[in-house]
């Protein structure tokens, strides 16, 4: 059995139990055995192991956990952002764009573009990926979709309730019934999770109620697109059916945030509900940020992800998101790397990875810095020096 030693490393986010919300250790080492977390503990008292990776006293911290990410596509959608940035508003419009590339494309083509996106986030520290379908929105795209996202990650979201497609704009009941029905039945196999986009100019709370149950009752767990474009009944219905997590949650009424503060564990360990946050797109959006400072106040667990898409959020960086929640939210720097680990781990209900701790996942990352706090300090700087994914280096 090799083992691999990871230490003299100068501050370890474990996100353990500790005196701080990370659980940091200083001058800690990490032993690494089978692709898990064996042993954690200071460098003096290493155990012996047959590799060796000396941090040079820089800072350790679990790999990132993405747990929004639209990476099956084809096409490119600058223009549209140019558009915006000159001051047109999003409206989700653009999804339509994207859903006829990608029925244009060959499976090559599109696992090429997952391939390179999670090559990129690979590289600066994410080591989970949630990816969904959502670009196809047909039977037979839809299903493809997914089989090429199992390619690359075990979390696949079904979204065939991204946008009703241009051939059933006049008869949205009809497209519900396919997604409901042999879309479902074609993609459950490739998923694990089912998502809906419940919105204005997507899907209403009825529609969106209809999918979701029936992907629960093929055993799908839930997730939801809620409350990006405007105040609506997504975040409400996302704890109705309990789901892991509901996503976006920029515009959140004082009821939605007692709904989500509602589900709180018995234990107190956080809420079953995360608010995933994305403020990648309202960077890319020029749209109001949501107000983590509220949720995280309320006792609501709060998740970051980056929302990688063609259309509203073309970026494949955490450590971009945890500073722009650092600098736009309102969350401390220690609040938002839990979020990007552990908290993306609890939007996924994984316990195995956004953590440092016997028996976990080895997924580690190495910074070229002293301490977790340059990620929000020196942003755009890559600071990315090593990447440990189950207990192999990148």
């Amino acid at each position: 059995m090799s083992a691999l030693l990871v230490d003299n490393i100068g501050e370890l986010v474990t996100n353990g139990v500790g005196e701080d919300p990370l659980g940091i250790r200083r001058k800690a080492a990490v032993l690494v055995e089978e692709g898990r977390v064996a042993w954690v503990g200071p460098s003096a008292y290493a155990p012996a192991a047959d590799r060796r990776i000396d941090a040079g006293g820089a800072a350790v911290l679990p790999g990132f956990v993405d747990s929004h990410a639209h990476l099956v596509f084809a096409g490119d959608r600058a223009a549209e952002f140019a558009a915006r940035m000159a001051g047109e508003p999003y409206t989700g419009g653009g999804i339509r764009t994207t859903v006829g590339a990608t029925r244009a494309a060959t499976d090559d083509e599109l696992r090429a573009t997952v391939r390179r996106l999670r090559g990129e986030a690979l590289r600066q520290g994410t080591t989970t990926m949630e990816i969904k379908s959502g670009y196809g929105l047909s039977v037979a795209d839809e299903a493809r979709s997914l089989r090429i996202a199992a390619e690359t990650s075990t979390e696949t979201t079904f979204l065939g309730a991204h946008v009703v497609p241009a051939e059933y704009a006049d008869r949205p009941d009809d497209y519900v019934g396919l997604v409901c029905g042999p879309m479902l039945a074609a993609a459950a196999p490739h998923a694990k999770w089912i998502d809906v986009f419940c919105e204005r100019g997507a899907f209403d709370v009825d529609h969106a109620r209809a999918i979701l149950s029936c992907g629960q009752a093929v055993g799908l767990g839930v997730r939801l697109h809620a409350n990006q474009l405007g105040p609506g009944p997504g975040v409400q219905l996302g704890v109705e059916l309990g789901a892991a997590s509901v996503d976006h949650c920029t515009h959140l009424s004082d009821a939605d945030v007692e709904a989500l503060a509602g589900t709180v564990h018995d234990d107190g360990s956080g809420t079953r509900t995360v608010a995933t946050l994305l403020p990648g797109a309202e960077f890319s959006t020029r749209s109001p940020y949501p107000d983590a400072r509220r949720l995280l106040d309320a006792g609501v667990t709060v998740a970051l992800a980056t929302d990688c898409n063609p259309g509203s959020s073309y970026t494949s960086s955490m450590p971009f998101c945890i500073a722009l929640a650092v600098r736009e939210m309102r969350m401390t720097p220690a609040e938002a790397v839990w979020a990007a680990t552990a908290g993306g781990a609890r939007a996924l209900r994984r316990d195995d990875i956004g953590v440092l701790t016997p028996g976990a996942r080895a997924d580690l990352v190495v910074l070229d810095a002293p301490s977790y706090l340059h990620l929000a300090y020196r942003p755009g700087v890559p600071l990315i020096c090593q990447v440990i994914r189950n207990g192999v280096p990148q």
